[in-house]
């Protein structure tokens, strides 16, 4: 056998802390080889994303370091910052989660490429200009020579993720390794960036270790699997077996909580029978009829309007008490613009109407009455909660905002804490001292404060790990059967989307282009767009899942 690309053995990771030593990574060890992909897979503090910024020398200062990363037979663990510059971005490269941090906003995406070129190669600059339009032409993006040009607010989420995949490329590097390179995308585009790894590591030869937590992505790229937990490696085998044959009971349990685009789905007879007899006979709590929304684009240079863009455009549905009505589609397709001008009550008469009551009407304290019937549920639950107030101050805010007595309040959320199970006692903590989960908790609790007959869920789920996910998942659906509360879902993750919902309507460049049951959708698609994004999302299934990336 050859000789490993990376071997990595003893890598421990250790920070300090005011309460003492944290051991981030305890003992890890694998081994990369050329061609192969290894995945990194565990929940949010596991200490995958440590291990990986240890071996490209990342970490800061402050971390002590210890253990061997052998990279082609040469050690990265403890040597000089000078010395691994030559090595990053030359032999090892990265790909992050967030391209649009990583990506510098004052220079054009051209640039950045070119400054990754000339670093490590003896090139003029018109010849590594070149050389930058054709890595941007290699990942996919449009019109190269045009977009070199740009810059990183320019484009989009995915084609941002590709410039830096391009970047990643650009020397030709023996080892890539990608830190979640698609939780920020929508499934088409993620699908497009994976086959793009896939093509680029089958024609380079290129070893790559994916940090995700994403088994689906797992199934479609990886050869070897790393389950951590703790810091330490739980599991390590083939990809197969991991699916297969789990061993270890974290493992089980991180594929049990993955909801499956072919797993159990919602259908109107799941409703209670009091909010299903309620559904089909009253009016519906949530009508939108020919919902548009116009931004106008304005030149900074004219200083003056130029054009508008239509960013919803004739949108219409009703969603009924007790039911669950998910909008997908892709960045762009105007789904969240149509979730915020419900949320605003901006609209024109007759447009929307919330319990049968048309918002545009109401002034004052009747307009304020009205938007207690319904509420918002956030994607990140930690910039969506105060930081100066307590937990139980925070659920109960819109509830003195609605002139609740302060005691009347604090009766009220101690019932919400139990509700979303979370123990009172942890009313007087701050939402910094409260996990992703429990945050995402409070932030219901907040929503069902008022007992709003609609809440409206904006990506709720995906800024939290599996497990968690699959938590909250469950806490919806039980405060739904036993409150009878609308939910408006606006959501990418389709697996989440069948499980909790019971109608889909799917939006491409602001028009609803299909909408029916979550049977109608998932299992008898009509429109080619809904079939796509149906495509797009890998299975659960290694061997099928590698055959569609042509690997």
């Amino acid at each position: 056998m050859s000789e490993p690309l990376l071997e990595v053995a003893d890598l421990r990771v250790a920070f300090g802390s005011e309460a003492g030593r944290v051991d981030a990574v305890s003992g890890l060890g694998f081994t990369v080889g050329r061609g192969e992909t290894v995945a990194i897979v565990g929940e949010s503090g596991s200490g995958k994303s440590a291990s990986a910024l240890a071996i490209m020398g990342l970490l800061p200062e402050s971390a002590l370091v210890t253990g061997s990363a052998r990279l082609n037979g040469r050690e990265l663990i403890g040597v000089d910052d000078d010395d691994l510059s030559e090595i990053r971005g030359n032999e090892i490269a990265m790909i992050f989660q967030d391209p649009l941090s990583s990506l510098t906003p004052v220079f054009t995406v051209g640039a950045q490429i070119v400054e990754a070129l000339q670093v490590h190669r003896s090139m003029g600059k018109a010849a590594a200009r070149a050389r930058a339009v054709e890595l941007l032409d290699a990942v996919g993006i449009p019109d190269p020579h045009v977009r070199a040009n740009s810059y990183p607010h320019q484009l989009s989420g995915g084609q941002r993720q590709r410039v830096m995949i391009a970047m990643a490329i650009a020397n030709e590097p023996d080892l890539i390794i990608a830190d979640e390179p698609t939780t920020a995308l929508d499934v088409t585009v993620a699908a497009q960036v994976l086959t793009l790894l896939a093509t680029l590591q089958h024609e380079t030869d290129a070893g790559l270790v994916l940090i995700t937590h994403d088994f689906g992505v797992v199934a479609r790229l990886a050869d070897d699997v790393v389950v951590m937990h703790g810091g330490r490696a739980v599991e390590h085998a083939p990809v197969e077996e991991v699916f297969d044959h789990p061993q270890d009971p974290y493992t089980v349990r991180l594929l049990d909580a993955v909801p499956r685009i072919d797993g159990p789905m919602r259908g109107l007879d799941t409703l209670p029978s009091s909010v299903a007899e309620h559904s089909t006979t009253g009016s519906p709590v949530l009508s939108v009829t020919d919902l548009t929304k116009t931004f106008a684009v304005t030149s900074r240079f004219l200083r003056r309007r130029t054009g508008e863009v239509q960013a919803v455009k004739g949108v219409s549905f009703d969603v009924e008490a007790g039911q669950t009505l998910a909008i997908v589609g892709e960045s762009g397709s105007g789904k969240s613009t149509t979730l915020h001008e419900i949320m605003g009550f901006s609209q024109p008469p007759g447009v929307v109407r919330l319990t049968g009551v048309d918002p545009s009407t109401l002034r004052g304290r009747a307009a304020r009455a009205l938007r207690k019937q319904i509420s918002i549920v956030f994607q990140d639950p930690a910039g969506a909660l105060d930081p100066r107030m307590t937990a139980r101050d925070v659920v109960a805010e819109p509830l003195r905002v609605a002139g609740r007595p302060r005691d009347e309040a604090y009766a009220r959320v101690a019932e919400l804490f139990e509700q979303v199970g979370l123990d009172s006692e942890y009313g007087q903590r701050f939402p910094r001292a409260f996990s992703g989960g429990q945050r995402q908790r409070l932030a219901i609790a907040r929503a069902l404060a008022t007992e709003p007959a609609v809440i409206a869920l904006d990506e709720p789920l995906s800024a939290l790990d599996v497990s968690i996910q699959a938590d909250i998942l469950d806490l919806l659906m039980q405060v739904q059967a036993d409150t009878g509360v609308a939910y408006l879902l606006v959501a990418h993750d389709l697996a989440v989307v069948r499980r909790i919902a019971h109608r889909v309507a799917v939006m491409k460049s602001g028009e609803i282009v299909e909408m029916g049951t979550v049977a109608d959708i998932f299992e008898r698609p009509e429109h080619p767009y809904t079939r796509s994004l149906i495509a797009a999302v890998p299975p659960l299934d290694p061997r099928r899942a590698r055959v569609e990336v042509g690997t």
